[in-house]
């Protein structure tokens, strides 16, 4: 019996020991669950700011994709723009075209493909040149047929101001003027804004006030660097004594032809009268059968119509092309000693000559020193006819100095950027050209190509040849031109 009432003792006990275990085990599976309750809406609150700042760099991540992408292809580009979308790929596959007036086989043909490279490779979208010579009269037929390019690279602001007022130019404004102050000087901008609207971008430029001569040669024969007219004078009648003809002179450029010589009559603008002067002939203000001009056109011409001073003579200009001009100066001995171009012209001279070594260049003296040393320069800019979004991601890239690479590398003009640096230049040629720019008392762009189409790309061109041919009188031809401007 006593055991009975102990067992059945022992077994409440038990069963008491038990049923208070299980109790201490509900309490300690609560315990985390009530800590985790506690703790969540903390780990809530913290992870709030966590995903607002994931929100907040989520666009820096998407745009991390292309900023790896720039390190690769070495450009900038704006922000949220049309060219951070192509590198992306949202344009692979599709083609833009480009006009110009230099054929696509040609030296700026081949640095033009060079310069397009990074921007095909690192989006996947097709360059498409289409330019030639004929560029002045060809460019207006195909807008007229309706089979506008995609994008236009203008020589001349002039003819390119003719398409903006005709409609045919889309403007520049999905770019912000944040990026384009960033990549240009206002005095390129200007360049591109035609009746107050910024219209396309600056591209490349040449230094226009520069001749040319075969370095070692010319110190082999004692000749000296001039530093005004005067001295230039007496260089090319010294020259002639010695038996040789000094300047190297060629103006055929097919339906071009004539722009040589209207460079060196807007050098000699520059030279001879006042700035104001320059500006007012430009806008049509001052005339052309007005004494300033003439006294410029006559300046040159005591060179160019000296047969003892020019090889091959007078009549040989019009007809020799103004590529293959300073060929004969490399000659030895040279045929010629003095060429005055633009810094492009080096893509002319023979293969494996040297800048500093083969050749070198001066400034073109002033003709008065009342004018100081004022500097012509030129340059291309570029206009998008086609609005499309691969389009405007090429015009985007076009405001780089990446995208004058071809000609950096391979010398024949300058970064219209300047966020180019001396790095980006392959020789030091066209650099000292930008520091010999920058060291002018002043600087005018290229008259012609300011002038209205029909004038500086036509009469003017047309005319001045007719004047150097010995087709026309001086005087009938600069009231020809003025008959030609549009009223």
């Amino acid at each position: 019996m006593k055991n009975r009432k102990f067992w059945i003792l022992f077994s409440l006990l038990l069963i008491f020991a038990m049923a208070l275990a299980a109790c201490g085990g509900g309490q300690t599976e609560p315990a985390p669950e009530e800590e985790t309750a506690v703790e969540e809406p903390m780990e809530e609150e913290e992870a709030a700011p966590a995903e607002e700042e994931m929100a907040e760099e989520a666009p820096a991540e998407e745009a991390g994709e292309p900023m790896e992408e720039m390190a690769e292809v070495s450009f900038d580009y704006p922000a949220g723009g049309f060219l951070e979308q192509a590198i992306n790929g949202d344009f692979a596959g599709t083609t833009v075209t480009v006009d110009g007036a230099f054929e696509g086989n040609d030296p700026d043909g081949v640095k033009f493909a060079e310069s397009m490279k990074a921007f095909e490779d690192a989006t996947g979208i097709t360059v498409n040149y289409i330019g030639n010579k004929e560029f002045e009269g060809s460019i207006a037929i195909r807008v007229d047929a309706g089979d506008k390019p995609d994008v236009v690279d203008f020589p001349q602001p002039g003819l390119f101001a003719n398409f903006v007022r005709s409609g045919d130019v889309v403007p520049v404004d999905f770019m912000s003027d944040e990026w384009l102050s960033q990549q240009y000087n206002q005095g390129w901008r200007e360049f591109n804004t035609v009746d107050g609207q910024e219209m396309g971008v600056m591209h490349r430029f040449s230094g226009k006030s520069l001749v040319w001569y075969p370095k070692a040669q010319f110190e082999a024969a004692g000749y000296e660097i001039p530093e005004t007219w005067e001295e230039l004078l007496a260089l090319t009648q010294t020259i002639a004594d010695d038996g040789d003809t000094a300047w190297c002179i060629g103006i055929e450029s097919g339906a071009a032809t004539g722009w040589v010589a209207t460079d060196w009559t807007e050098d000699m603008m520059l030279r001879t009268t006042s700035l104001e002067n320059y500006d007012a002939w430009v806008a049509g203000e001052l005339p052309f059968d007005s004494p300033e001009v003439k006294n410029a056109i006559e300046t040159w011409s005591e060179i160019w119509f000296n047969d003892d001073y020019v090889r091959g003579g007078r009549s040989s200009i019009v007809s020799t092309a103004f590529g293959d001009a300073p060929g004969p100066m490399f000659e030895d001995p040279p045929q010629c000693w003095l060429h005055r171009q633009a810094n492009f012209i080096t893509s002319f001279f023979p293969e494996g000559t040297e800048y500093g070594v083969d050749y070198d260049f001066f400034y073109l003296p002033p003709v008065d020193e009342a004018y100081g040393k004022p500097f012509l320069v030129a340059g291309d800019l570029i206009a998008m006819m086609n609005d499309r979004p691969e389009v405007r991601a090429l015009m985007e890239y076009f405001t780089t100095p990446q995208s004058t690479t071809g000609w950096l590398e391979g010398g024949g003009a300058i970064a219209a950027q300047k966020t180019a640096t001396q790095d980006m230049y392959g020789s030091d040629l066209d650099w000292n050209v930008s520091e010999l720019v920058n060291q002018a008392t002043s600087f005018r762009f290229d008259g012609s190509d300011l002038m209205p189409g029909e004038v500086g790309a036509g009469s003017f061109w047309e005319q001045i040849s007719s004047y150097v041919a010995g087709g026309t009188e001086l005087d009938e031809a600069l009231q020809a031109i003025d008959a030609s401007w549009p009223q």
